[in-house]
């Protein structure tokens, strides 16, 4: 037998001797393919945000694009094959294959503003707006994703199915994921911070151009003929046919997806929900299964049973999961690091990039080795590299598809994270089984010749049975402490332990949606309802104050309000002050996540007047921008109010487009009221809010939440025309019976009449322009702001910029008016500090 194993071995590589002189060219081939990997997480990154700006950022629409893209790949590994002859000179093929994906990104910048029109020009509710959007995501992204998925097993032509060519084939896929990582990177932290998605995009299509270029100069260097050559088709490492193989690549691309968004969920809300976090996290991840695949490609020079190897590998996988479910509930939140002390963000990048290989890297080296593993158990002989390379990936993808949309939207919804990891180690451990079965039926055989077989034969039968069901065991629920504080838990838990015996913390509700993670706590009757690691909202004194003003001040100015759209439910406090105005006859609210609103109607329904269960409210479980674009109606008063300007996407609420969206929706005399905190980010950003916001709205004033002398939020007030506003008027509008609601929500927060609340006027437009010259407008095509905000988190700027902008301010002579008594009150309480 070992004589017979040695000669197929010579064999081999007596058949890959057509290939020999091409050798030299397997450097640049490596290279080639790696910057392809490069220009696809580009166009990865650019689509997915271009798109989400039209059909929504939610977790449907997001798991809509992943479907598409991930079964783009999908589609164009499995027919490639089928499609072009395998007498095609594999460079010839991958160079035209490159072009094709170059043309796509040109013509999908290109089209998208006239897709853009065509959705929302046919946008309608519920299933049929979901094939809708379906139908956008596939014009726009099958093309190109056909494409890249067909270039892996066309450039697997150029190799001969043998040990070795199976082994370069998982070294040509660990040259693309470390292309994909240098892209992740690229893309997150350079193009789209100091240039935009078109700059983005047309990196990514160069790239491909200079691919295409040197692919075809290759092919004139070196000529070529199909393979007809390769292993024996009893290969030892095979035991049981092909299908094992298949159920077991795409189990392991089911769990891999399937982990990447249950720890992408988890770690951003650790690290902070920043656009650099996701960057990172998928760098981490695509970086551990691109080192993972070359170790993998090594072995299979080596090992003479490849499918009893892919077996060891996902049960070591099932322990390496439990691992990183511990990582995250046991010891990455008890790390004594206080991320707020970093003087630059570079310092806790790296610490994130730490953190992040510390929990996932034995995981993803795992899946990156069962990529060539899976590819060496099934090469056989008389066969088309190319068509191996495609039945592996295509399994691969296809798993990957039911990971991404099985755990976005049913695992983590209906059962948490906790539950959603152990799932994941039951498929690792069923992918073992399915593979090392064969191999316990082959020593079941032999029994009546050597019964010393059959404790073997238990053994691998057995053990990913015991394995699942004892480390399913190990996995904990996330202390409820990293969703409340995210990336401040060290500090926090502290704090809390100190306080503990004085003021002990009780948790009212904690809850993982199909967005968010939600909890709500109370601490000696302050209530605080945290979103993803951030306070969202609360019943303390000041943010009361603040959550009232971004109701009370639009809805004052905008006399006779009758209908009402807000961006988030948050607490439902800015919300509810809306409910006391009796004109009001509709409030429409849009909130991505299903288990805020409920939660904040049973824990601050004093708070929030119980506006979700007032008549008048509808809540509509969106994207509020996606909601404004795809519908018609008009309001009175729009008033947004969302997360901090440093979490991925919210930069889309503040940008010029978006502003331009509810400009569009505000009936004559309608008012915009936009939040602005000013402890999310430096000068820069928000210099870059405040000269988006004017540039719609050049009539538009700044509203403090102020304590003293200092200020933390913003309210943002716009209106088409000008914005005028008697004192008079709106006192005796506060003295009627019927708003009696209305000045009793109003004292509650410590204004006692209309000079009160008027005199948390800040600024207007005109007054601040001198120190706004020079202030990048936030774009849909560039989104600056979320990546201004977040470098600048720990900038603790608040007050400095409170003080630039208060010494702008003027008594506002054209804004205010009424008798001379109100009007010298309130000049005497805007008096410019010095």
């Amino acid at each position: 037998m070992v004589e017979l194993g040695n000669l197929e071995t010579l064999q081999s590589r007596r058949d890959f001797g057509t290939y020999a002189k091409g050798d030299r060219l397997s450097g640049p081939i490596l290279v080639l393919f790696s910057a392809s990997g490069c220009a696809a997480l580009i166009y990865e990154v650019v689509w997915l945000q271009q798109l989400q700006l039209v059909i929504g950022s939610s977790a449907v629409s997001l798991g809509l694009l992943l479907a598409t893209y991930i079964g783009g790949l999908f589609l164009g590994s499995i027919a490639a094959p089928q499609l072009i002859s395998a007498s095609r000179h594999p460079l010839r093929v991958y160079a035209t294959i490159e072009m094709g994906i170059a043309i796509c990104g040109i013509l999908i910048l290109s089209v998208l503003p006239s897709v853009a029109s065509f959705y929302i020009s046919r946008a309608a509710e519920g299933f049929p707006n979901l094939l809708l959007r379906g139908m956008i995501c596939a014009v726009c992204l099958l093309p190109p994703t056909i494409l890249m998925g067909a270039s892996f097993p066309m450039l697997c032509r150029w190799i001969a199915s043998t040990n070795t060519g199976v082994s370069r084939m998982g070294l040509l896929y660990a040259a693309n994921i470390a292309g994909a990582v240098f892209g992740s990177l690229w893309a997150g932290f350079y193009l789209l911070r100091v240039y935009d998605l078109t700059t983005a995009t047309h990196t990514a299509v160069a790239i491909n151009i200079i691919v295409t270029s040197a692919a075809f100069g290759l092919a004139g260097r070196k000529s070529y003929r199909a393979s007809t050559y390769g292993f024996s088709k009893d290969r030892g490492g095979q035991t049981g046919g092909s299908a094992p193989i298949y159920i077991a690549i795409a189990l392991s691309g089911l769990s891999a997806l399937g982990a990447e968004v249950v720890w992408t969920r988890l770690l951003s809300v650790l690290f902070g929900t920043t656009v650099y976090t996701f960057s990172i996290i998928l760098a981490a991840f695509l970086f551990g299964i691109g080192i993972g695949s070359g170790i993998g490609s090594m072995l299979t020079r080596w090992t003479e049973r490849p499918q009893f190897m892919f077996g060891i590998c996902q049960l070591v996988l099932a322990a390496s999961i439990a691992w990183t479910a511990w990582a995250i509930a046991k010891s990455l939140p008890y790390w004594p690091i206080d991320t707020s002390l970093a003087p630059s963000p570079w310092f806790n990048f790296q610490l994130d990039v730490l953190r992040a290989l510390w929990a996932m890297l034995s995981a993803t080296l795992l899946w990156g080795a069962s990529f060539p593993l899976a590819l060496a158990s099934l090469a056989a002989g008389a066969q088309d590299p190319g068509w191996l390379a495609a039945k592996i990936y295509g399994a691969n993808t296809f798993g990957a598809i039911v990971g991404a949309l099985t755990f976005s939207f049913l695992a983590i919804p209906r059962m948490g994270t906790m539950r959603s990891q152990q799932i994941l180690i039951g498929i690792a451990c069923t992918a073992a089984l399915a593979l090392l079965t064969p191999q316990c039926l082959r020593f079941s055989g032999q029994l009546y010749r050597e019964p010393a077989f059959l404790w073997r034969g238990v053994l691998i039968f057995g053990i990913p049975i015991l394995a699942a069901l004892t480390l399913i065991t190990t996995v904990s629920e996330i202390p409820w402490q990293l969703i409340a504080y995210g990336r401040r838990i060290a500090l926090m838990m502290y704090s809390d332990r100190k306080d503990s015996n004085t003021y002990p913390i009780s948790v009212l509700y904690r809850g993982e949606g199909l967005n968010s993670s939600i909890v709500i706590t109370d601490q000696s009757g302050l209530r605080i309802i945290y979103v993803n690691g951030n306070v969202e909202a609360s019943n303390a004194a000041d943010d009361m104050r603040l959550e009232r003003i971004a109701g009370h001040i639009p809805a004052l100015v905008h006399a006779g309000a009758r209908d009402v759209f807000i961006v988030g439910f948050g607490a439902g406090i800015t919300a509810g002050s809306f409910i006391t105005y009796p004109e009001v006859k509709s409030i429409t609210i849009a909130e991505l996540e299903s288990l805020i609103p409920p939660a904040s109607a049973r824990f601050f329904r004093r708070e929030n007047e119980g506006v979700l269960n007032d008549p008048r409210t509808r809540v509509v479980y969106d994207d509020g921008r996606h909601y404004l674009l795809t519908h018609n109606e008009s309001f009175d008063v729009i008033t947004s109010d969302p997360v901090h300007l440093w979490v991925k996407g919210t930069s889309a609420l503040y940008s010029r487009e978006y502003f331009e969206i509810v400009r569009h929706h505000l009936r004559a005399g309608g008012v915009i009221a936009q939040w602005l905190p000013l402890y999310d980010g430096d000068v820069e950003a928000i210099k870059s809010v405040l000269a988006t916001f004017f540039e719609v709205f050049p009539n538009g004033t700044v509203w403090s939440n102020h304590i003293g002398n200092s200020g933390y939020d913003l309210v943002l007030l716009g209106q088409v025309g000008p914005t005028k506003i008697n004192v008079d008027e709106l006192q005796r509008r506060l003295e009627r019976p019927d708003y009696s609601a209305v000045i009793a929500s109003l004292r509650a927060v410590g204004f006692q009449s209309a000079v009160d609340i008027l005199a948390t006027y800040l600024a207007q437009a005109s007054d601040l322009n001198p120190w706004l010259a020079g202030a990048q407008i936030n774009l849909d095509r560039n989104l600056r702001l979320q990546y201004l905000a977040g470098l600048e988190m720990n900038s603790r700027a608040s007050e400095r910029i409170y003080h630039s902008l208060s010494g702008y301010r003027r008594f506002p002579e054209a804004l205010f008016t009424g008798s001379d008594g109100y009007v010298q009150l309130l000049r005497a309480l805007l008096k410019p500090s010095n």
